[in-house]
């Protein structure tokens, strides 16, 4: 059976609207077309990265054993992967790289009732159409609604696999019905903080400053009075920057920009803070260029937020 684009949006989480392309692919966007716009004007590095496939997801139960999709890439940023996890456990990767632009991918399933996601390219804008099955599917049962924002190492750069960016590895704990608004060289910006018609996040994640410790805090101060003006006394939890070792002045400069940052966000009743320097190791091996965290290191991130948060009862 082959789903319609009304039926596939059922099972297709991550975005805030969809529109269907001329030649009938589904294409989803995480932010209004305000925003993006705001984004074509202002840096196209951040406008190219707005409308990429990150934490998109399609989720479903099913007891079938095969299904295929055709997709489009429109724009590749780094080259990641497609990925199918069943019950938790990883089990097929396209790699962008050996994908043609356009084409047809198939996965098979393991008998009986299980819980598939499939992930689509964090780094990459993706279109997809004519999901086909040989069962019917049924739209996974996520939590509270989640708007996450941040840079590029919230939209995945960095692992090169779209399922082990820190967000995706964090969701799998949480199951939350999340919104990433994360994007590649993002920083603390006011500008783009607006109310989204048809969307009111039950939560929401912060998590800037890597590329901007040598800015001044004025803009942290702003970024959080917007925040509170749009999303009153909606729960934040703020995540200061992580470790950086690319740049010589980064440890003693960064760090001060952290103390700075847990400052103005602690004036918010409604907003926590996680340390992000105590969820990455300080060691190389756990970044892609000692900026981005890895595979390893994304793991490692996502797993210790999740404790952080337990912790915290946000």
């Amino acid at each position: 059976m082959k789903l319609t684009n009304e039926e596939l949006k059922k099972i297709y989480f991550g975005a805030l609207f969809f529109e269907e392309s001329e030649d009938g692919y589904l294409q989803a966007f995480q932010y209004t077309k305000h925003q993006m716009e705001y984004f074509r004007n202002a840096f196209d590095f951040w406008y190219e990265r707005c409308t990429a496939s990150t934490s998109k997801t399609l989720e479903f139960e099913t007891e079938g054993t095969e299904f295929s999709l055709d997709y489009k890439i429109v724009w590749t940023g780094s080259q990641d992967s497609f990925e199918v996890e069943v019950d938790g456990l990883l089990t097929k990767v396209f790699y962008v790289k050996e994908l043609p632009a356009e084409g047809t991918i198939s996965f098979t399933l393991p008998a009986g009732k299980k819980q598939v996601v499939v992930y689509l390219p964090a780094d990459a804008t993706a279109w997809i159409r004519n999901f086909t099955t040989d069962k019917p599917v049924t739209p996974r049962k996520k939590g509270p609604k989640v708007l996450w924002l941040g840079d590029s190492i919230t939209q995945g750069f960095g692992p090169l696999r779209s399922a082990l960016t820190y967000v995706c590895v964090a969701n799998r704990l949480l199951n939350y019905d999340i919104l990433n608004q994360g994007i590649g060289g993002y920083v603390y910006d006011k500008n783009a903080i607006e109310e989204m018609p048809g969307y009111k996040p039950e939560k929401i994640i912060v998590s800037f400053g890597t590329n901007q410790y040598h800015d001044d805090i004025i803009a942290v101060e702003d970024y959080y009075k917007a925040l509170k003006a749009v999303y009153k006394d909606t729960p934040v939890l703020c995540i200061t920057p992580i470790w950086r070792g690319d740049a010589e002045d980064a440890g003693e400069l960064l760090t001060a920009f952290c103390e700075k940052i847990k400052a103005i966000a602690g004036k918010y009743p409604n907003v926590q803070v996680v340390e992000g320097y105590k969820l990455v190791p300080h060691l190389s091996e756990y970044y892609l260029d000692n900026l981005h965290p890895n595979g390893l290191g994304a793991e490692i991130y996502g797993r210790n937020l999740v404790r952080a948060i337990e912790k915290l009862g946000f």
